[in-house]
């Protein structure tokens, strides 16, 4: 089971790609919701009051559930977004945004160049970015009485399971986060550990 995926650590450096006067300037964003999508790209337009395309792909989610939009600005169709993505989709990452802006420059490219600035601007601006792997997790809920807390964390510990959050009282309640790979085998060995409740979330 494929329970990890790539995307990049932390915001890219601004990249520029020149040709024929116009200026690209290439920005790459971690990216897990379109939610953020409009202050990000409201961010760059008031950067680049007299750019004329903010072009941009994105893609997020992992296996069946990925998503992707992409968005030509006003350019030709298909000449700046699918590009863009293209590059995404080269370097195999996920939760990724990435926006090229453009300055014309007085002469027009035509279809072919416009595609290649688009292509090769996204493409430097992924190239700036540290790549990491990520897994895809779950979250299961513990629940026991506090008699039992050191059994649970000793099978926590032996099966690399995260804690993201505890209250502990003479009930204890467990919020845990476990590598989707795993799901089954720490499902089974708590729901086969009498006295502790466990739910998937």
């Amino acid at each position: 089971m494929n329970d990890s995926f790539r995307t990049i650590k932390k915001p890219s450096q601004p990249v520029l790609f020149k040709d024929k006067n116009s200026k690209f300037h290439g920005y790459a964003f971690p990216f897990e919701s379109d939610n953020n999508l409009k202050s990000l790209i409201s961010k760059l337009r008031k950067a680049h009051q007299n750019a004329g395309h903010f072009c941009f792909a994105y893609q997020i989610g992992a296996g069946q559930n990925t998503q992707y939009k992409v968005n030509d600005d006003g350019e030709p169709n298909n000449s700046a977004g699918m590009p863009i993505y293209g590059q995404i989709q080269s370097f195999e990452l996920t939760n990724v945004l990435v926006v090229v802006v453009r300055h014309f420059g007085g002469t027009k490219l035509g279809v072919s160049g416009l595609i290649n600035a688009y292509r090769t601007t996204a493409k430097l601006a992924l190239e700036q970015c540290e790549i990491i792997e990520k897994t895809i997790n779950v979250r299961f809920e513990l629940q026991f009485e506090y008699k039992l807390m050191s059994k649970v964390m000793q099978l926590l510990r032996k099966n690399n399971v995260d804690i993201l959050n505890q209250t502990l009282t003479e009930h204890c309640l467990l919020e845990i986060s476990v590598r989707k790979g795993n799901r089954m085998k720490v499902f089974q060995l708590f729901e086969n550990f009498y006295g502790v409740d466990i739910v998937e979330l």
